[in-house]
């Protein structure tokens, strides 16, 4: 006899709710915490791989690309967004460029939660809701924690040919929870220009949450 509707739902969940938990679970600690059998997990698993809500990899189940998007669309209603509009529309009214708010996700990517385009005829457009690799990123640089001493990153010709990215890390707690940053098409930036937008960018960042007290924002597989 097919189990109930409501109950299949309520035990996918569960099983989503493992995945979220552990950033990564073996088919078995999976099943346990949930209390299912073996079996049963496997088939609601499968369900959850097939609509994008966990991935498989060789260590087991993750947080899939669906879970992210759904928790980047929900984040946009929340604080950090409406925290860091000041700092966003700040950025634009002093540099002319677009400027991003971008996060973690669980599998080694940025989202992008936020944005205010730039005024220039030529500009970055909105990414909002995009994932981009950590690797080769500004933003990504700074959510892995590799931001240098002088506060922020710059990163010519990364994800997108003649595009500069600058991005600082936004802080809470001492753990990178974001990154602010500005893209600007490279034919209109020189280093200099780089450097002072860096100092704006990382001047914008620090306050975002300054004198805040720490808010909890999930980092998992991000280096604190």
């Amino acid at each position: 006899m097919a189990e109930p509707s409501t109950r299949t739902v309520e035990r996918a969940l569960l099983l989503l709710g493992t995945v979220c938990d552990r950033g990564s679970v073996t088919l078995a600690d999976a099943a346990r915490d949930a209390g299912l059998s073996a079996s049963t997990a496997l088939r609601l698993l499968r369900t959850l791989e097939g609509t994008g809500f966990v991935r498989r990899d060789d260590d087991g189940y993750r947080p899939g690309m669906r879970v992210v998007q759904l928790g980047a669309q929900a984040l946009s209603h929340e604080s950090l967004v409406s925290l860091s509009e000041g700092a966003l529309e700040r950025l634009v009214d002093s540099t002319g460029e677009s400027a991003y708010l971008n996060v973690p996700s669980h599998d080694g990517h940025g989202i992008y939660l936020a944005v205010r385009e730039g005024t220039h005829s030529v500009r970055h457009t909105s990414w909002v809701g995009r994932s981009i690799p950590l690797e080769g990123s500004a933003a990504g640089a700074v959510l892995a924690g590799s931001t240098p001493d002088e506060g922020f990153v710059v990163v010519r010709n990364g994800i997108e040919s003649d595009v500069t990215a600058i991005a600082a890390p936004v802080l809470s707690g001492g753990r990178v929870i974001a990154s602010l940053s500005v893209v600007v098409p490279s034919y209109r930036i020189d280093d200099d220009g780089a450097q002072r937008i860096g100092r704006e960018v990382a001047a914008e960042a620090a306050c975002i949450l300054a004198p805040a007290s720490p808010i909890d924002i999930p980092t998992p597989g991000v280096p604190e």
